[in-house]
Protein backbone atom coordinates (compact mmCIF):
# COMPACT_ATOMS: atom_id res chain seq x y z
CA UNK A 1 0.00 0.00 0.00
CA UNK A 2 1.13 3.41 -0.78
CA UNK A 3 2.81 5.28 1.86
CA UNK A 4 -0.01 8.05 1.21
CA UNK A 5 -2.54 5.82 2.34
CA UNK A 6 -3.52 4.70 5.68
CA UNK A 7 -5.11 1.47 6.13
CA UNK A 8 -7.96 0.68 8.50
CA UNK A 9 -7.26 -1.50 10.93
CA UNK A 10 -10.68 -2.98 10.78
CA UNK A 11 -9.70 -4.59 7.29
CA UNK A 12 -9.74 -8.22 8.09
CA UNK A 13 -13.65 -7.53 9.03
CA UNK A 14 -14.47 -7.01 5.01
CA UNK A 15 -14.61 -10.27 3.95
CA UNK A 16 -17.90 -10.80 6.30
CA UNK A 17 -19.52 -7.83 4.76
CA UNK A 18 -20.70 -6.05 1.34
CA UNK A 19 -21.06 -2.87 3.32
CA UNK A 20 -18.22 0.05 3.65
CA UNK A 21 -16.27 -0.94 6.03
CA UNK A 22 -12.10 -0.33 6.59
CA UNK A 23 -12.06 1.80 3.23
CA UNK A 24 -8.79 3.04 4.58
CA UNK A 25 -7.58 6.66 3.88
CA UNK A 26 -5.96 9.26 2.27
CA UNK A 27 -4.91 12.72 4.19
CA UNK A 28 -8.82 14.16 4.94
CA UNK A 29 -10.46 11.39 2.28
CA UNK A 30 -10.87 8.49 0.92
CA UNK A 31 -8.36 6.34 -0.95
CA UNK A 32 -9.15 6.89 -5.04
CA UNK A 33 -10.16 3.75 -5.81
CA UNK A 34 -13.18 2.83 -3.00
CA UNK A 35 -14.38 6.84 -4.21
CA UNK A 36 -14.61 5.39 -7.57
CA UNK A 37 -16.63 2.31 -6.53
CA UNK A 38 -19.23 4.41 -4.34
CA UNK A 39 -20.19 6.90 -7.22
CA UNK A 40 -20.27 3.54 -9.51
CA UNK A 41 -22.33 1.73 -7.10
CA UNK A 42 -24.69 5.71 -6.64
CA UNK A 43 -24.89 5.81 -10.66
CA UNK A 44 -25.98 1.70 -10.89
CA UNK A 45 -29.05 2.72 -8.11
CA UNK A 46 -30.16 5.75 -10.22
CA UNK A 47 -30.12 4.04 -13.12
CA UNK A 48 -32.15 1.24 -11.64
CA UNK A 49 -35.14 3.64 -10.91
CA UNK A 50 -35.43 5.48 -14.09
CA UNK A 51 -34.30 2.26 -16.63
CA UNK A 52 -37.93 0.76 -17.88
CA UNK A 53 -38.70 -2.46 -17.73
CA UNK A 54 -38.33 -4.76 -20.74
CA UNK A 55 -42.38 -6.46 -20.44
CA UNK A 56 -41.90 -7.83 -24.11
CA UNK A 57 -38.75 -9.91 -22.85
CA UNK A 58 -40.22 -10.68 -19.58
CA UNK A 59 -43.54 -11.76 -21.04
CA UNK A 60 -41.40 -14.06 -24.08
CA UNK A 61 -39.52 -15.46 -20.57
CA UNK A 62 -42.66 -16.74 -18.93
CA UNK A 63 -43.85 -18.21 -21.67
CA UNK A 64 -40.84 -19.97 -22.43
CA UNK A 65 -41.46 -21.57 -19.18
CA UNK A 66 -45.22 -22.30 -19.79
CA UNK A 67 -47.13 -19.71 -17.81
CA UNK A 68 -49.53 -17.48 -18.88
CA UNK A 69 -49.57 -13.96 -18.87
CA UNK A 70 -51.30 -10.88 -18.58
CA UNK A 71 -49.82 -6.99 -19.08
CA UNK A 72 -51.47 -4.03 -16.99
CA UNK A 73 -49.63 -0.61 -16.92
CA UNK A 74 -50.97 1.96 -13.46
CA UNK A 75 -52.42 4.89 -13.91
CA UNK A 76 -48.88 6.80 -14.05
CA UNK A 77 -48.66 7.19 -17.46
CA UNK A 78 -44.71 7.59 -17.41
CA UNK A 79 -41.55 7.19 -15.12
CA UNK A 80 -41.93 11.41 -14.22
CA UNK A 81 -45.73 10.79 -13.22
CA UNK A 82 -44.72 7.38 -11.32
CA UNK A 83 -42.06 9.39 -9.18
CA UNK A 84 -44.22 12.08 -8.52
CA UNK A 85 -47.32 11.00 -7.94
CA UNK A 86 -46.56 7.54 -6.14
CA UNK A 87 -50.61 7.54 -5.97
CA UNK A 88 -50.81 7.00 -9.38
CA UNK A 89 -48.89 3.99 -9.56
CA UNK A 90 -51.09 2.34 -6.67
CA UNK A 91 -54.07 2.34 -9.16
CA UNK A 92 -54.59 0.86 -12.49
CA UNK A 93 -55.16 2.63 -15.96
CA UNK A 94 -58.58 2.71 -17.05
CA UNK A 95 -57.55 0.38 -19.74
CA UNK A 96 -56.00 -1.90 -17.93
CA UNK A 97 -58.46 -2.39 -15.56
CA UNK A 98 -60.99 -2.90 -18.20
CA UNK A 99 -58.97 -5.51 -19.57
CA UNK A 100 -58.67 -7.60 -16.52
CA UNK A 101 -62.26 -6.89 -15.26
CA UNK A 102 -62.67 -9.49 -18.73
CA UNK A 103 -60.92 -11.29 -18.25
CA UNK A 104 -62.73 -14.96 -17.33
CA UNK A 105 -63.42 -15.25 -13.76
CA UNK A 106 -61.67 -18.47 -12.62
CA UNK A 107 -61.38 -17.38 -8.85
CA UNK A 108 -57.30 -18.59 -8.56
CA UNK A 109 -56.23 -19.09 -5.01
CA UNK A 110 -53.01 -17.28 -5.68
CA UNK A 111 -51.95 -14.34 -8.05
CA UNK A 112 -48.48 -13.13 -9.08
CA UNK A 113 -47.91 -9.71 -10.23
CA UNK A 114 -44.30 -8.82 -11.07
CA UNK A 115 -44.34 -4.81 -11.03
CA UNK A 116 -41.10 -3.11 -11.51
CA UNK A 117 -41.52 -0.63 -8.37
CA UNK A 118 -38.26 1.45 -8.01
CA UNK A 119 -35.72 -1.19 -9.73
CA UNK A 120 -36.96 -3.11 -13.24
CA UNK A 121 -33.00 -4.44 -12.71
CA UNK A 122 -35.01 -6.38 -10.23
CA UNK A 123 -38.08 -7.42 -11.50
CA UNK A 124 -36.40 -8.59 -14.76
CA UNK A 125 -33.36 -10.94 -12.66
CA UNK A 126 -35.25 -11.91 -10.03
CA UNK A 127 -38.74 -12.81 -10.51
CA UNK A 128 -38.72 -15.68 -12.98
CA UNK A 129 -36.02 -17.80 -10.61
CA UNK A 130 -38.08 -16.91 -7.65
CA UNK A 131 -41.19 -18.28 -9.40
CA UNK A 132 -39.03 -21.20 -10.44
CA UNK A 133 -38.68 -21.69 -7.22
CA UNK A 134 -41.88 -21.65 -5.45
CA UNK A 135 -43.85 -22.92 -8.13
CA UNK A 136 -43.00 -26.48 -7.36
CA UNK A 137 -44.17 -26.05 -3.76
CA UNK A 138 -47.93 -25.08 -4.55
CA UNK A 139 -48.61 -27.98 -6.96
CA UNK A 140 -51.84 -28.13 -5.15
CA UNK A 141 -53.13 -24.41 -5.72
CA UNK A 142 -55.18 -23.21 -8.12
CA UNK A 143 -52.97 -20.55 -10.07
CA UNK A 144 -53.99 -17.27 -12.06
CA UNK A 145 -51.64 -16.00 -14.77
CA UNK A 146 -48.83 -14.29 -14.38
CA UNK A 147 -49.63 -10.47 -14.38
CA UNK A 148 -46.50 -8.19 -15.55
CA UNK A 149 -47.01 -4.13 -14.06
CA UNK A 150 -45.79 -1.27 -15.46
CA UNK A 151 -45.05 1.73 -13.62
CA UNK A 152 -46.14 0.02 -10.50
CA UNK A 153 -46.23 0.21 -6.27
CA UNK A 154 -47.00 -2.92 -4.08
CA UNK A 155 -50.84 -1.58 -3.72
CA UNK A 156 -51.45 -1.79 -7.11
CA UNK A 157 -51.85 -5.72 -6.47
CA UNK A 158 -54.47 -5.27 -4.73
CA UNK A 159 -56.98 -3.99 -7.40
CA UNK A 160 -55.53 -6.91 -9.66
CA UNK A 161 -56.08 -9.30 -6.79
CA UNK A 162 -59.67 -8.17 -6.67
CA UNK A 163 -60.10 -7.66 -10.20
CA UNK A 164 -59.40 -11.60 -10.70
CA UNK A 165 -60.86 -12.46 -7.78
CA UNK A 166 -58.11 -14.31 -6.26
CA UNK A 167 -57.89 -15.45 -3.04
CA UNK A 168 -54.25 -13.86 -2.53
CA UNK A 169 -52.04 -11.92 -4.61
CA UNK A 170 -48.26 -12.21 -4.19
CA UNK A 171 -46.49 -9.04 -5.62
CA UNK A 172 -42.84 -9.10 -6.74
CA UNK A 173 -41.77 -6.06 -7.09
CA UNK A 174 -38.18 -3.90 -7.49
CA UNK A 175 -37.03 -2.61 -4.03
CA UNK A 176 -35.79 1.02 -3.76
CA UNK A 177 -32.07 0.38 -4.95
CA UNK A 178 -29.31 0.41 -1.66
CA UNK A 179 -25.54 1.30 -2.86
CA UNK A 180 -24.46 -2.31 -2.70
CA UNK A 181 -27.81 -3.77 -4.13
CA UNK A 182 -29.70 -1.97 -7.12
CA UNK A 183 -31.17 -5.07 -7.95
CA UNK A 184 -32.79 -6.53 -4.78
CA UNK A 185 -36.96 -8.41 -4.91
CA UNK A 186 -39.28 -7.38 -2.89
CA UNK A 187 -42.42 -10.19 -1.52
CA UNK A 188 -45.81 -8.67 -0.80
CA UNK A 189 -47.92 -10.87 0.04
CA UNK A 190 -51.41 -10.21 0.85
CA UNK A 191 -54.81 -12.40 1.76
CA UNK A 192 -58.83 -11.60 0.56
CA UNK A 193 -56.78 -8.41 -1.97
CA UNK A 194 -58.96 -5.37 -2.34
CA UNK A 195 -58.67 -1.61 -3.08
CA UNK A 196 -57.89 0.53 0.56
CA UNK A 197 -55.72 -2.79 2.30
CA UNK A 198 -53.27 -1.37 4.61
CA UNK A 199 -49.70 -2.70 4.56
CA UNK A 200 -50.49 -3.66 8.11
CA UNK A 201 -52.63 -6.32 5.84
CA UNK A 202 -49.15 -7.60 4.53
CA UNK A 203 -46.34 -9.81 4.95
CA UNK A 204 -43.54 -8.73 3.29
CA UNK A 205 -39.89 -10.67 2.50
CA UNK A 206 -37.68 -8.30 1.36
CA UNK A 207 -34.07 -8.32 -0.42
CA UNK A 208 -34.52 -11.33 -2.34
CA UNK A 209 -31.12 -12.16 -4.47
CA UNK A 210 -28.29 -14.63 -4.78
CA UNK A 211 -26.44 -12.00 -2.60
CA UNK A 212 -29.20 -11.46 -0.07
CA UNK A 213 -32.12 -13.80 0.72
CA UNK A 214 -31.73 -16.38 -2.16
CA UNK A 215 -34.21 -18.05 -3.85
CA UNK A 216 -34.56 -21.48 -2.08
CA UNK A 217 -34.94 -19.58 0.70
CA UNK A 218 -37.36 -17.01 -0.01
CA UNK A 219 -39.32 -19.64 -1.79
CA UNK A 220 -39.29 -21.38 1.53
CA UNK A 221 -40.49 -18.52 3.12
CA UNK A 222 -42.98 -17.51 0.38
CA UNK A 223 -44.37 -20.91 0.48
CA UNK A 224 -44.95 -21.04 4.33
CA UNK A 225 -46.63 -17.98 4.62
CA UNK A 226 -49.12 -18.78 1.68
CA UNK A 227 -49.52 -22.12 3.51
CA UNK A 228 -50.65 -21.17 6.66
CA UNK A 229 -52.59 -17.33 5.00
CA UNK A 230 -54.65 -20.23 3.29
CA UNK A 231 -55.48 -21.61 6.48
CA UNK A 232 -56.01 -18.66 8.52
CA UNK A 233 -57.76 -16.95 5.93
CA UNK A 234 -55.39 -13.48 6.62
CA UNK A 235 -52.30 -11.94 5.85
CA UNK A 236 -50.32 -8.63 7.86
CA UNK A 237 -50.26 -8.97 11.31
CA UNK A 238 -51.68 -11.96 12.27
CA UNK A 239 -49.49 -14.39 10.43
CA UNK A 240 -45.63 -14.23 11.67
CA UNK A 241 -43.14 -15.77 10.17
CA UNK A 242 -41.68 -18.85 11.82
CA UNK A 243 -40.47 -20.62 8.78
CA UNK A 244 -36.48 -20.47 9.86
CA UNK A 245 -37.93 -23.66 12.43
CA UNK A 246 -38.62 -25.67 9.47
CA UNK A 247 -35.06 -25.58 8.44
CA UNK A 248 -33.49 -28.64 7.87
CA UNK A 249 -31.41 -29.05 11.05
CA UNK A 250 -33.80 -27.42 13.52
CA UNK A 251 -34.33 -29.87 15.93
CA UNK A 252 -38.13 -30.99 16.26
CA UNK A 253 -38.90 -28.82 12.91
CA UNK A 254 -42.68 -29.73 12.17
CA UNK A 255 -43.88 -30.20 8.03
CA UNK A 256 -45.86 -27.30 6.43
CA UNK A 257 -49.28 -28.46 5.64
CA UNK A 258 -52.46 -26.96 5.74
CA UNK A 259 -53.40 -28.72 8.88
CA UNK A 260 -50.39 -28.42 10.59
CA UNK A 261 -50.47 -27.67 14.31
CA UNK A 262 -47.71 -24.72 14.33
CA UNK A 263 -49.46 -21.39 14.57
CA UNK A 264 -48.27 -19.70 11.92
CA UNK A 265 -49.72 -16.24 14.21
Amino acid sequence: MSDFLEKNPWNALRQFTNARIALGRAGNSLPTAPLLAFNLSHAQARDAVHHPLDTDVLHEQLRAQNFKTLDVHSAAPDREHYLRRPDLGRRLSEESRVALAAVPNDSPEVVFVIGDGLSAFAASKQSIPLLQAVLPRLADWKIGPIVVARQARVALGDEIGELLNAKLVVMLIGERPGLSSPDSLGIYLTYAPKVGCSDAQRNCISNVRPEGLDYPLAAHKLHYLLTHARRLGLTGVGLKDDSDALLAGTPSAPAVSDDSNSSGT
